[in-house]
């Protein structure tokens, strides 16, 4: 039996990662990780729980990646360190992942292999194959999985662009051929789903671009994603064109640039090439800053420019601010923000909803059809997005000729299998989301995220109290120290008031009480609560030290 299990990825967006196992081999796709939701206070990253993994350590033999976005990859290190396993990845994404690697200090025992799309992978019974893809950075790859029951297509993100920028298109011919074999299941990208027709051709965006630059008397500032190389190159092209000079600020994009140009997929004329601190020297006209900040990051390099604390750029009149992005759900705010100040400045913005300046990555419907008209599959599963996008992936595939029975619409955890006889939905392994705060990993779960947010929003009251062992008479206090709940100056009664209320239930509760002090404690909590509650309509988190010496 043939098990594909995801492990994440399947029902929101990012944590891609998915188990293929046959007999007694294991092997992963993609390790990513998602960024903090909105109620996840302080937490870094969040990563996929990787139990089932762990548990089965002594069959993993690799993992494989499809492209270095973040959503895929950015989990790969919490991994390594617990199964030290071959990790295989086209030269980009190692590029990408060596660095990772060296910051987690896991570089000098991690195993990375090479691959490319003529060559063929074997691990175990399974034989992979690599599929250039067409996505928002370069050297993304689909995979073929030839398996002892039949083929398995994993598309990873892609788009289907004949005009790719950086002539990566998505090996369409490489996908029929696999179509015309038999292909017993497809598994499909589907972030996009929503969208109707056919992605952008980056062959417009440049053209939007260039009409923008030639408009502009002064400086160009491009804030775009680090990863995509494509855009950066795009951009050097029309300096080259301009006759103007590049600038790249930005600790994310200056690792980008370096990897693609030491690996040849960014050429940038070295007389063109300029530091951040030598943009004085020439005329703005002739400028051109490519930067970091297009999703409002607070420690970007846009972000500080737009705030004029920038060590080197000071926004002024003439200048041309480009947000080469979409705006990601929840940067919203962040990102109109850095517009705003941008025009205070003097800048001319430029942003997806007045310009075609950004085209995604992923498929739209159109190219989803396409994808299946092309491979042909005898079984379709959506994979990448929320529910909804699995759903209407789901129905779109049923548009187009598969069969509903055939159509397996997976969640995280649920094991997809497949025989001689056909495919079905099986039992679940466990999964979850691990939160990454600091160093500690899953040290943070739903109890103390509760109590952050309860310290957010209602704040703190710490209540200091000491007694003589002895006779049992206060000896010191009650203190009372409040942190984002009121200001002493402001509301010095209510404080006052609460040390009485304090004082009542010590003296309420006799020094021969056994265990006074928790029985103090006890009661001075709930009658804080419903003090500060009955007086003002708040509940702070109420913190008794009470000590006996």
């Amino acid at each position: 039996m043939l098990k594909i299990i995801p492990i994440g990825g399947l029902g929101e967006i990012g944590l891609n990662m998915m188990v293929f196992e046959y007999d007694d081999t294991l092997f992963v796709i993609d390790a990513g990780l998602m960024f903090p939701e909105d109620y996840m206070l302080g937490i870094d990253i969040v990563i996929p729980d990787m139990s089932y993994i762990k548990e089965n350590r002594l069959r993993l033999s690799g993992v494989v990646l499809t492209h270095a976005h973040e959503d895929h990859i950015g989990a790969l290190p919490y991994l390594l360190r617990e199964v030290n396993v071959p990790v295989f990845g086209t030269p980009f994404t190692l590029g990408i992942v060596r660095h990772k690697l060296e910051e987690h200090g896991l570089l000098a025992a991690a195993r990375l292999h090479e691959i490319s799309s003529n060559e063929i992978l074997k691990i175990g019974p399974f034989e992979l194959s690599f599929i250039n893809v067409s996505h928002s950075l370069v050297d993304g790859v689909g995979i073929a999985v030839k398996t002892p029951v039949g083929l398995i297509i994993h598309t990873g993100d892609f788009k289907i662009n004949l005009h790719a920028a950086d002539g990566r298109r998505t090996d369409v011919n490489k996908f029929a051929r696999y179509g015309e074999e038999g292909v017993l299941a497809l598994l499909s990208d589907s972030t996009n789903v929503e969208k109707e027709g056919y992605t952008i051709s980056d062959q417009t965006i440049g053209e939007t671009l260039e009409r923008i630059a030639n408009r502009s008397q002064g400086r160009i500032i491009v804030a775009l994603f680090a990863s995509n190389v494509a855009r950066i190159q795009e951009m050097v092209n029309i300096a080259a064109r301009r006759g103007s000079k590049v600038v790249f600020s930005g600790r994310s994009i200056e690792l980008t640039v370096d990897i693609a140009k030491q690996l040849g997929y960014l050429h940038v004329p070295e007389q063109m090439e300029i530091t951040i601190d030598q943009v004085g020297r020439f005329p703005d006209k002739e400028i051109v800053i490519i930067t970091t900040g297009s999703q409002g990051e607070p420690m970007s390099a846009l972000a500080r420019m737009s705030t004029d604390t920038h060590r080197h750029i000071q926004i002024k009149p003439g200048d041309t601010v480009i947000l080469s992005s979409k705006f990601i759900p929840g940067n919203e705010k962040a990102i109109t923000n850095i517009i705003n100040n941008l025009y205070r400045r003097g800048a001319d913005v430029m942003y997806e909803k007045i310009s075609d300046i950004h085209v995604s990555g992923h498929a739209f419907q159109e190219e989803l059809k396409l994808m299946i008209g092309l491979t042909k599959p005898n079984y379709f599963i959506p994979i990448h997005g929320e529910y909804r996008h699995l759903l209407l992936h789901a129905r779109l595939a049923e548009q187009s000729g598969i069969p509903k029975e055939r159509i397996l619409l997976a969640e995280n955890g649920q094991t997809i299998e497949f025989t001689k006889n056909g495919g079905r939905i099986g039992d679940s392994v466990m999964t979850g989301r691990v939160l990454v705060d600091g160093k500690g990993i899953g040290d943070v779960g739903r109890s103390v995220l509760k109590e952050r947010r309860s310290l957010s929003e209602d704040g703190l009251v710490i209540v200091t109290l000491v007694f003589d062992e002895e006779t049992g008479t206060v000896s010191y206090g009650p203190e009372i120290m409040s942190r984002g709940f009121v200001f002493w100056t402001e509301t010095g009664h209510l404080l006052e008031d609460a040390q009485c209320v304090i004082l009542e239930i010590v003296e309420d509760v006799g020094a021969e009480v056994p265990n006074r002090a928790e029985v103090i404690r006890t009661k001075l909590q709930t009658a804080l609560r419903q003090y500060f509650y009955f007086t003002i309509r708040r509940r702070p988190v109420i913190i008794p030290i009470i000590l006996e010496l």
